[in-house]
């Protein structure tokens, strides 16, 4: 049997993934990290919901097809205790900021008022999916951690020792636009190698067709980049689900032949023969792998994905689902041997989530940072987390280890409508 990337993969999560350290102390299986942990008695005094905003400069706005990003959000939970515990979370912005508080200050805060934090797992069954519990699950957590006195990442850590020295990949391919400088593209590459990045994920820019481009046209600025970055270094394609199967198909031979790492969301997940479009791209792609799943939001909407091998990576988001989902995904993936990489695009509070996940999982791969500027990423706390030459080291302090600088509301005053809007310098079709 020829050996490729999947079938290694396969060997690899047989055993624990990372090597001997990970098999240093035995570890009893559990269904919930929280299983055989002592509660503590606490109660949930309030819960408060603080949304900001962050106007990018013209110069600093990103694209994506038809679209320019024009400022960024922040949904800021924080959940207070009778003992004077505080907990922090980020909960994803995209289903409209005003909205998620709206939704978390007049149904969930009343339900969770005097109820104990350490029942995380019941919490959230009423309200998975709603994409307004990320945040409080991150925050019960944060709690949790800080009365035990031990980090997040080693509660979540029950089937391998965690690992804190986290390899970063550099997520953007959003400074370019066809009709401007295409080249900008090969530049952002390089610049993250240089930066000490081993690993780089990038997206199709502005709307194909407003510049005419194709997979033909497209193709040729990939073999540039595996050029300019040379053989060692990891490239992802992100989709966006923007391609049809019959474009991905086009593209997949050049996707093998330059040795990709990964294709991520090819096509829309949502039409009914989403699932065999998906299964029919993997075919065609036997050493790179297929990764998506960033909109799901929980174990139940990955269950039939996973266990058709439409994916050989899962990517939830603890932003979305809550760590606590988010754990149970990423160890339903592992029992079907496929590696968990989170969506990790938002701010500081969502990569301190999103961080302690892979910290403790076993089918860790890698985790994601965006490289848009965002000061909700490291500028709202007194100690951030921050990638040193490619890698992430985590706080060895209770619950995340994160705290918050006083008076961001103030500076970060929210902006009220979407975050995006129609480019208007798209050439017209």
């Amino acid at each position: 049997m020829s050996l490729t990337r999947r079938s290694l993969l396969g060997c690899a999560a047989a055993v624990p993934m990372l090597g001997s350290a990970q098999t240093k102390a035995p570890f009893r299986k559990r269904v919930h990290p929280l299983e055989g942990v002592a509660r503590e008695n606490l109660k949930i005094t309030d819960v408060k919901v603080t949304i900001m905003s962050y106007a990018l400069a013209p110069d600093r706005q990103w694209v994506t097809a038809k679209a320019v990003t024009w400022k960024t959000d922040l949904i800021l939970v924080e959940i207070f205790t009778d003992k004077g515990i505080v907990g922090i979370g980020e909960t994803s912005p995209y289903a409209g900021p005003d909205r998620v508080k709206k939704t978390i200050d007049e149904l969930i805060r009343p339900a969770l008022i005097g109820q104990n934090p350490f029942d995380v797992d019941c919490l959230g069954v009423a309200w998975s999916g709603s994409q307004a519990f990320g945040g409080i699950d991150a925050a019960c957590w944060d709690i949790i951690g800080k009365a035990k006195g031990v980090p997040v990442y080693k509660l979540l850590a029950t089937d391998v020792e965690p690992v804190t020295h986290l390899r970063m990949y550099a997520s953007g391919g959003v400074e370019y636009a066809w009709y401007k400088r295409p080249d900008d593209l090969i530049d952002e590459a390089v610049r993250h190698k240089e930066e000490g990045y081993t690993a780089f994920k990038f997206r199709y820019g502005s709307e194909w067709a407003n510049s005419g481009i194709t997979v033909a046209k497209y193709v040729p600025y990939l073999y540039r980049m595996r050029k300019a970055v040379g053989p060692d270094f990891d490239l992802m394609q992100e989709s966006n689900m923007r391609l049809t199967l019959a474009e991905c198909l086009e593209l997949a031979p050049v996707l093998e032949e330059l040795k990709f790492h990964w294709f991520e969301e090819p096509i829309s997940t949502r039409p009914p023969d989403a699932l065999e479009g998906y299964l029919r791209v993997r075919e065609a792609l036997p050493h790179v792998m297929v990764s998506g799943g960033e909109g799901r939001a929980n174990r139940f909407e990955f269950k039939e994905w996973i266990d058709r091998n439409a994916y050989d990576i899962v990517q939830p988001d603890c932003n979305v689902t809550g760590v606590t989902e988010a754990w149970q995904i990423a160890r339903m993936a592992n029992l079907r041997k496929k590696y968990c990489c989170p969506h990790n695009w938002h701010g500081g509070l969502t990569t301190m989530a999103n961080a302690a996940l892979v910290a403790a999982i076993p089918n860790r791969h890698m985790l994601e940072l965006n490289q848009t500027y965002n000061p909700f990423k490291e500028e709202i706390f007194k100690d951030p987390l921050v990638v040193k030459k490619g890698y992430m080291d985590l706080h060895d302090r209770p619950g995340f280890g994160m705290e918050l600088k006083p008076g961001i509301a103030e500076k970060f005053p929210y902006l009220p409508g979407r975050y995006d809007k129609p480019n208007p310098d798209l050439p017209p079709l």
